[in-house]
């Protein structure tokens, strides 16, 4: 294969990953804005140039979708896209390997050394031998969306989205991103044109 089509395939699937992860219903969704902004003020949008993860020039899908969800919850809130934007929309994703170490009582063996015990009594709470420690190692996926004052280069919004990575979750990737964005949006509180932030749901 290709070695630059085989990069844009890798790279489509990790960001397809990341999105399933990230938006999917057992995710982790904070944000936060700048209390100081007048958001009063803002009413148009656009996308950053180069906004989300590319491969080489290359656009996935992950990115395309994003920008359409994006798009609908910009304009469900009142704002018009512009050439002159009041606020800039960019959005990226990263993943992360981690391990996750737990411990869980171990049982008891029957037979052998400990079988003289014969089921009869138990070890005291916190005895080595009751526990046993497991070891997994996973992938988590993080996507930002960020809302940047176009005029003061600052941002003013964002939201993140923590998820672990599975390989079931790469089937439904614009249903999933569909579904995760209004989400994150949710935690928006303004709407074009007013200053004052709504309740949060």
């Amino acid at each position: 294969m290709n070695i630059r089509i085989h990069r844009l395939l890798t790279a489509g699937v990790a960001i397809s990953a990341i999105a399933l992860s990230a938006c999917s219903s057992a995710s982790k969704i904070r944000s936060d804005y700048d209390k100081s902004a007048d958001f009063g003020t803002y009413r148009t949008y656009a996308f950053m140039e180069g906004a989300g993860p590319h491969g080489e020039g290359y656009q996935c899908l992950f990115t395309q979708y994003m920008i359409a969800a994006i798009t609908v919850e910009m304009e469900k809130r009142g704002y018009v896209k512009s050439n002159n934007p009041d606020l800039l929309v960019n959005f990226n994703a990263v993943l992360q390997d981690k391990t996750k170490v737990t411990q869980s009582p171990a049982p008891m063996p029957m037979g052998g050394y400990y079988g003289y015990r014969g089921g009869f009594y138990d070890p005291w709470g916190g005895y080595g031998y009751a526990t046993q420690t497991n070891v997994s190692q996973y992938t988590e996926g993080t996507f930002n969306i960020d809302l940047v004052d176009a005029k003061r280069k600052q941002l003013v919004w964002e939201a993140v989205a923590v998820g672990r990575i599975t390989e079931s979750k790469l089937k439904k990737l614009q249903e999933t991103v569909q579904a995760g964005v209004p989400r994150a949006f949710e935690q928006y509180p303004f709407k074009a044109g007013e200053p004052t932030p709504l309740p949060i749901k």
